[in-house]
């Protein structure tokens, strides 16, 4: 065989050493990243639900619930929850507490109306129990909320979200369905949509927000006393933001497209700042 044969092999074989050396590399690098986990923060942010404990409810027998946020003794909060087919309870009388449900897969039936994914209901406080069932299975978002007074909304909303159409933001790529907005408290609970690729500007907001990817893989930065924290979250990831708090910024996209269930129990001030710095009003 001429010599320049035997370098051709001996380069196909040291081309192929090459590549497995890279790839030897790039999958420490991903394990070290994984082993290390999302950034610790001084509130909940980069969490992926499905790995938090399963917690018992006492007011809703024999389903199982993950806490988001809140107090579970005084079972004001937020929670995902797993109802098994054939289940069937209430939602019990609220005097103190306004309830929102929203099905993020399944099928649960309100009254005598049914919600499959993307059903939203609020049930204001005061309300008679309503009953709850589901013939299949369903996972539900749950929130309990502490009642305010300044709050407007007096009865109760039950919409298909699915027959909502998209707004356009002043964020290209970016749009969403308003679920509720309530006038006296600005209270609101919304879907937003994100384009691959979409990037978010940085922002701070005057009161707390709540999140839930519903669908798609998003990357979101954290400014904390003016050091930014990225990591990636999947469906299922959820994050509970304070007032005060700057995020967003050119790191933060979706990677497919994603929707969002965002939460503020109160109306506040947004807005655009130009870098991530440390904040003294953060709530945190």
């Amino acid at each position: 065989m001429p010599p320049v044969s035997g370098g051709f092999f001996l380069g196909i074989k040291g081309n192929q050493m090459l590549k497995s050396a890279c790839l030897c590399l790039i999958s420490c690098l991903v394990m070290t990243a994984c082993a290390s986990g999302p950034p610790k923060l001084p509130y909940p942010a980069f969490v992926q639900v499905d790995e938090l404990p399963d917690i018992f409810m006492a007011s809703m027998p024999g389903i199982r619930a993950k806490q988001l946020a809140g107090d579970p003794k005084t079972r004001r909060g937020s929670k995902r929850i797993d109802v098994p087919p054939e289940w069937n309870g209430t939602s019990g009388g609220m005097p103190g507490r306004s309830m929102e449900i929203f099905v993020v897969d399944g099928s649960m039936t309100i009254a005598d109306i049914e919600l499959g994914r993307g059903g939203y209901a609020f049930l204001p406080a005061g309300s008679l129990g309503f009953n709850l069932r589901s013939t299949d299975g369903a996972r539900i978002l749950y929130f309990l909320n502490d009642v305010d007074p300044e709050s407007v909304i007096r009865s109760p909303i039950i919409i298909d979200a699915s027959l909502l159409e998209w707004q356009s933001t002043a964020v290209d790529g970016v749009s969403t369905k308003e679920l509720r907005k309530d006038p006296g408290n600005g209270a609101a609970t919304w879907l937003l949509r994100v384009t691959p690729g979409a990037a978010l500007p940085w922002e701070e907001s005057s009161t707390i927000r709540e999140g839930y990817l519903l669908q798609g893989s998003y990357q979101h930065t954290e400014c904390v006393q003016g050091e930014a924290y990225t990591w990636q979250y999947q469906a299922g990831g959820y994050f509970y933001r304070p007032a005060g708090t700057i995020n967003g910024g050119p790191e933060s996209m979706a990677m497919s497209e994603t929707t969002w269930l965002l939460r503020e129990t109160r109306g506040g001030e947004h807005q655009t700042v130009p870098d991530c710095v440390a904040t003294p009003n953060a709530s945190f």
